[in-house]
């Protein structure tokens, strides 16, 4: 794909994102897209072949976007419990920019969440490859005691897509979206459990 095909087809995803957010996807037409990128509609739909294409071309982007901030932090030097912290912070916080940056699309995810899901298969694929390296990592460091880090990946994996709404409605509502309050519950279940200590 030649770089000025990369760029009209990003130039595109960005004027329909942007349109999405101030106006809503139902509201936004292909005509719309067309009109405000300066690209016509034969172009646009060299592309797109319609608005859903164009929309979860518009997911993927965003899911990138997320994917890119916990891939960095997967690859910082820090030993693994650090790293894991890192990484529910910066995944809860990344999803609520994404999220607190696309205006009337985030009310969309709420009534479209099984094509929202769909879109972000490849992404979850990834996310738990990440989360079930970092485990490892902290079994190797001697950091974590873990029986089986494919079922303690995927555990914590959903721990933290079940934090996503909640957080997404909070921001909404209006909450920082770095607000970590979230981010510190799950990490002080993760490290230290429901159990009692007992004090020495």
């Amino acid at each position: 794909m030649s770089e000025v095909v990369v760029k009209t087809r990003d130039r595109l995803i960005e004027v329909a994102r942007q349109l999405f957010a101030r106006i809503g996807v139902d509201n936004t037409t292909m005509n719309d897209i067309a009109t405000a990128s300066e690209k016509g509609r034969r172009t646009l739909y060299t592309y797109f072949k319609s608005k859903t294409e164009i929309y979860n071309a518009v997911l993927q982007s965003e899911l990138k976007i997320l994917y890119d901030s916990l891939e960095a932090v997967a690859k910082k030097n820090l030993p693994a419990d650090e790293k894991m912290v890192e990484y529910i912070h910066i995944r809860l916080e990344s999803t609520g920019k994404v999220v607190y940056r696309n205006g009337t699309l985030r009310a969309y995810f709420f009534r479209d969440t099984r094509r929202v899901e769909s879109a972000r298969k490849a992404y979850d694929e990834r996310d738990f490859k990440v989360i079930k390296g970092i485990l490892e990592e902290g079994i190797e460091q001697g950091i974590f005691e873990i029986s089986n880090s494919t079922r303690t990946a995927l555990i914590l994996q959903n721990v933290m897509k079940g934090m996503e709404i909640p957080y997404i409605r909070g921001i909404i509502n209006g909450f920082s979206p770095s607000d970590s309050s979230e981010a510190n519950s799950i990490i002080d279940l993760l490290f230290n459990g429901i159990k009692k200590h007992k004090t020495t």
